[in-house]
């Protein structure tokens, strides 16, 4: 096995998993500490190491609020178990799952970019375990990069220092990945040439963000979109995802600044990294993707709508338990349709009518299924091979559902990890969905064997002619038959309003 190899910065130990075929290696770094003068600008080389690097343990995670510390939280039940896990600003690493049994295999290449609103989480989550996946055949690397106003902050003072580069630092952060991948995974391996970028929640987010941005063309082969709509839905009416102009992300980091009792960026570059981090929280800023006219030359929507995003197979999908856009609690469901739906109200209304559903239901809309489908249309159009997908099946413990974030445990096949009491088919189901993920990583088509020999459901693209997704409910089904006249509807609607 590959236990030893090199990389461009030196060469690295890793250790077996509990699968004795496959490697680990743990917090290699694939660019500078980010602290003092590397902070808030473009992320840096990482420095050359003597001897042999022993890649046993995790690096310390990007700057964040605590997770786990609150026990009553939901997502500490879940996996973020552990509030002692280090923390700081030398978080840019990567992790390495590897099945290779020497360098020369060439095996295709994953890169996992976790989730957490771009304001908290970290790329050894426990149920991130990238030894299933690595057990298919398959290179698996996870990284970490900087977050809320570590990763995100802008200011006129860095866009004067770097004008090519002067925000968006934590998609900067994964383009860096991604480039130390492509440049090293062959010592471990991998094939630079097969690379799917792959993310969930505001991973998902950066994925297409990468995507669409022109500085990572060709650097990735193929990308997976897991639970964010993919384009903005207009109506029903929501708060989007911020996209802000770098004019008015400059001046929030002036207000910013002011709050820290500082007047440059020399000084802020002086403070401690948990003083920033808790200022931050305690102002209760939301940083997000900006519009620099460098990394983003334009609003994603805009992007995709100019056929300009990367041309690559993508898959994408979501749970069918996350981010329903629903009365108000003390909303008639009429109230609701008349302050979502505006002059579209009347027409919304008679066609939920017509559903037969309880009509507090029938208003109801999946703000990440309508975004994903409104993506599927509109890059099928295009001529683009897309592959969409619904996650729902029964998750036992409480009455959560398929709640936002549920798929990750059977993405990586990881349910022996979760506290949940899942059964059998569980396990089947979760089996299934790693070997659809791992195909396409392969070779752009998620079709093929079971562990027994067997074909698993087929999965077809997503036409123009077959708008359908794949169903990852108890059982595994392509959705048939006609479009529901709701469906259609909120999809032509949002697609002219997103063209004007």
């Amino acid at each position: 096995m590959l236990r030893m190899t090199k990389t461009e910065n030196g060469l690295v130990k890793g250790f077996p998993g509990t699968d004795a075929r496959i490697t680990v290696y743990k917090g290699i770094p694939f660019a500078a500490d980010t602290s003092g003068e590397n902070r808030w600008r473009p992320p840096q080389p990482a420095e050359n190491w003597e001897g042999v690097r022993e890649c046993y343990d995790f690096g310390p995670i990007a700057m964040q609020r605590v997770p786990g510390r609150d026990p009553n939280a939901f997502y500490s039940r879940e996996w973020h178990v552990d509030p002692e896990v280090p923390m700081g600003e030398d978080a840019l690493r990567v992790n390495i799952w590897t099945p290779a049994k020497s360098a020369d295999e060439k095996l295709p290449v994953m890169v996992w970019i976790h989730g957490g609103g771009l304001q908290e989480g970290y790329a050894h989550e426990m149920e991130f375990d990238g030894e299933r996946i690595a057990s298919r055949g398959v290179v698996l690397a996870s990284i970490g990069y900087r977050l809320n106003v570590f990763g995100l902050l802008c200011h006129p003072e860095i866009t004067a220092e770097n004008p090519e580069a002067p925000a968006n630092f934590a998609f900067q952060d994964q383009k860096a990945g991604i480039e130390w991948v492509k440049r090293n995974i062959a010592y471990f391996g991998g094939d630079p040439d097969n690379i799917t970028i792959f993310g969930q929640s505001a991973g998902a987010f950066s994925v297409v963000a990468q995507m669409c941005s022109p500085k990572t063309k060709g650097l990735f082969q193929k990308a997976i979109v897991e639970s964010i709509g993919g384009m903005e839905v207009v109506y029903p009416k929501s708060r989007p995802m911020p996209t802000m102009t770098l004019a008015d992300a400059e001046r929030e980091g002036v207000e910013f600044f002011e709050k820290l009792g500082v007047k440059s960026l020399a000084e802020a570059r002086k403070l401690d990294a948990q003083y920033i981090e808790d200022k931050f929280n305690e102002c209760g800023y939301f940083w997000g993707a900006v519009v620099d006219g460098k990394y983003l030359t334009k609003a994603m929507n805009e992007t995709i709508l100019a056929n300009e995003v990367h041309d690559v197979p993508f898959m994408i999908g979501n749970t069918t338990n996350e981010f329903i856009l629903a009365p108000s609690k003390g909303e008639t469901p009429e109230d609701y349709v008349k302050r979502s739906m505006g002059e579209y109200a009347d027409e919304y209304l008679a066609i939920c009518k017509r559903t037969g559903l309880p009509l507090e239901k029938a208003v109801e809309v999946g703000m990440m299924d309508l975004g994903n489908k409104l993506m599927c249309t509109v890059c099928a159009g295009q001529g683009r091979t897309v592959y969409s997908y619904v996650f729902g099946p029964t998750i036992p413990g409480d009455d959560a559902g398929a709640f936002h974030s549920s798929d990750l445990w059977f993405q990586f096949e990881t349910l022996m990890k979760c506290w949940r009491p899942f059964k059998g088919y569980h396990y089947d189901l979760a089996r299934k969905i790693c070997n659809y993920w791992t195909n396409f990583a392969k070779t752009g088509n998620p079709n093929g064997l079971d562990a027994d020999g067997t074909p698993m459901p087929e999965w077809r693209p997503y036409t123009l002619e077959d708008p359908h997704s794949i169903q990852l409910f108890d059982t595994i089904q392509m959705e048939e038959g006609d479009m529901s006249e709701k469906d259609a509807f909120l999809l032509k609607l949002n697609l002219d309003e997103l063209k004007k």
